[in-house]
């Protein structure tokens, strides 16, 4: 499975023997003989391009490059385990999540191998002894190596200097802002601006594991917000119910977990017969990899405080129409998004989990600005633009352009080693910036393999560089 930044590549080392961590860096940076690379069944194995190291989980490596005996390069994903036996001994060959694995990289071959998959051993092949392997990684060798990863942009990137390729980012943030706009304007069209918002926000809480079945969840809500009350526990046991992610069962005990799920259930065993058929299939949520905190459950239980709150939209309006300083715009939302105390939710991150020992916030910085990025300023951009209102258009840019950034992830990271040669590069400051790399990744890396192949991006670069 994909692994984590920042572990100690000697973790669960023996002697001689690599652990799996240093052996995805050695393959991260190719410390391969590339002429001893060949697969169990004998086809000589050439790598054009290693993949992306996935910390997430699925496989070790997206998107890798590599020709098997000469023939048609293929693309795809790539697995690497000390033992060929882990193939089918960690579940891969069942899990749909490795279905796109082209390689099975392991270090020694053994009787369980899968013959059907691909697969190479490395331990006759490293450029240099275990130790020296882990003596350079563990000084930073692994990060200092990344020319491999750099995209044929990175070099044009440079040359072009700051001011070039802010404006760049700058361009692409704003088609990525004005995209957004423009889908919570073509929403609002069909079921109205205040439930385009819901809907959005129910989207971006959904965060990219969930984004479908949150705003699935969202569709169901139009209707029924109309007759609610401003009990944020009716809300939850209306969303929880709808969400399809309440327990069939009433718990025993008097923990309280099981007086929470019990007070639910009997605000929701009065409403699920008319609702079923707008119940969310619980086969759609994605758990896998997912941190407590962004539980849908925990979510679901924030979006109920909203719902609740009368003038909960009415209050995000005065914000909007507020004169706030630059450095106070994420505080200020915040202080209209963050619930002050929930009974159950503030001191649990799901209906199963234990109490926590202190209270944790429902809301955060860092989802604020996911928050306002993604759903609330382009939603303001998108009522001035259908109203014609210059002057709203441009406060909705100008806070986009002036949010501090937002939390780094792997996206972002991959792609500043793609651009900017995995600089922590100072012109990326605000989260407009960020919004920028996102599109560019989109637009042209998503578009092209990792070699860059037909990518005109490069070229645009050098454009912008010949204006100067």
């Amino acid at each position: 499975m994909g692994g984590s930044p920042g572990i100690d590549l000697r973790e669960g080392s023996k002697g001689s023997e690599p652990s799996e961590k240093l052996l995805q860096a050695v393959w991260q940076n190719q410390r391969l003989q590339a002429d001893k690379l060949r697969t169990s069944d004998g086809r000589a194995v050439k790598i054009l391009h290693p993949g992306f190291w996935n910390h997430e989980a699925g496989p070790d490596f997206r998107d890798a490059v590599i020709q098997l005996d000469g023939a048609a390069a293929r693309r795809g994903d790539v697995e690497i385990d000390l033992s060929g036996s882990g193939w089918r001994g960690h579940g891969h060959h069942s899990n749909p999540n490795y279905r796109g694995v082209i390689l099975h990289v392991v270090w020694r071959r053994t009787a369980s191998c899968d013959d059907t998959l691909a697969t190479v051993a490395v331990c006759d092949a490293m450029d240099a002894s275990i130790d020296e392997l882990r003596a350079w990684f563990g000084n930073g060798g692994a990060e200092a190596s990344l020319e491999i990863l750099k995209g044929r942009c990175c070099s044009p990137l440079r040359s072009v200097g700051v001011e070039k390729w802010s404006e760049l980012l700058r361009q692409a943030a704003m088609v990525r802002f004005e995209s957004k706009a423009g889908q919570l304007l073509a929403r609002a069209r069909v079921v109205g601006w205040e439930q385009s918002l819901w809907e959005g926000l129910f989207g971006a809480l959904g965060y990219k594991k969930n984004v479908w079945p949150m705003k699935a969840l969202a569709t169901s809500i139009s209707a029924p917000r109309t007759i609610m009350t401003n009990n944020a526990i009716s809300w939850q046991a209306h969303l929880l119910g709808l969400s399809g992610l309440l327990p069939s069962e009433l718990p025993a005990g008097k923990k309280p977990a099981s007086e929470y799920v019990r007070q639910v259930w009997e605000i929701w065993w009065r409403e699920q017969e008319r609702l079923r058929d707008r119940i969310v299939a619980r086969e759609t949520w994605n758990f896998s990899g997912l941190r407590p905190a962004n539980h849908p459950q925990r979510r679901l239980a924030l979006a109920a405080h909203w719902l609740a709150r009368k003038d909960f939209v009415p209050g995000l309006e005065r914000w909007f129409a507020s004169q706030i300083e630059e450095s106070d715009l994420v505080e200020s939302l915040l202080a209209k998004l963050q619930v002050k105390s929930d009974d159950f939710w503030s001191w649990h991150w799901t209906l199963n989990s234990k109490r926590n020992q202190a209270s944790q916030p429902l809301l955060g910085e860092q989802r604020t600005t996911d928050l306002a990025i993604n759903v609330i300023l382009p939603w303001f951009h998108a009522r001035a633009s259908a109203a014609n209102d210059e002057r709203l258009r441009g406060e909705a840019k100008s806070r986009y352009f002036a949010w501090p950034k937002g939390e780094d992830n792997a996206v972002l990271k991959l792609a500043r080693t793609r651009l900017f040669g995995g600089a922590n590069v100072k012109g990326i400051r605000t989260a407009a910036a960020q919004q920028g790399v996102l599109q560019i990744v989109r637009d042209f890396c998503q578009n092209s393999n990792p070699l860059c192949d037909n990518c005109p991006f490069p070229d645009l670069v050098k454009t912008a560089e010949h204006q100067r």
